[in-house]
């Protein structure tokens, strides 16, 4: 019966530790929960960018909250879709645009450093 009571305690005193460890030891702020998605022609919903470095050109779409490295591509067109957008540029600035607004950049495009849809 005391061996019973006694590993009881230590499976408990086991998953508190655990449990203690994970909260202190995992990272707090921004959620990395956003996804890089397929641009279905059909959906207007995403987060999609148009933006080009070094000679190559991309399009790129997003969905879910959260913070994601850009690379500092060049950043031509963004249409925000149901997201609320930030990004952050290469120079430290960062630059809000409210859902379903779609802008473009023909003459100066910013270099985006990473990117924040809440």
């Amino acid at each position: 019966m005391i061996s019973k009571t006694k590993r009881v305690i230590c499976s408990v005193a086991m998953a508190l530790a655990a449990a203690a460890t994970a909260t202190v030891g995992l990272p707090g702020g921004d959620a990395f929960a956003i996804d890089h998605v397929e641009c279905d022609g059909g959906r207007n919903d995403f987060l999609k960018i148009w933006s080009h470095l070094d000679g190559r050109d991309s399009v790129d779409c997003y969905a879910n909250g959260g913070r994601t490295d850009f690379g500092g591509w060049w950043v031509d067109r963004i249409s925000t879709g149901n997201n609320d957008l930030t990004y952050f540029d290469v120079n430290g600035d960062s630059v809000r645009i409210s859902r379903w607004t779609d802008i473009t950049f023909p003459n100066n495009p910013p270099r985006v450093a990473a990117i924040k849809i809440g």
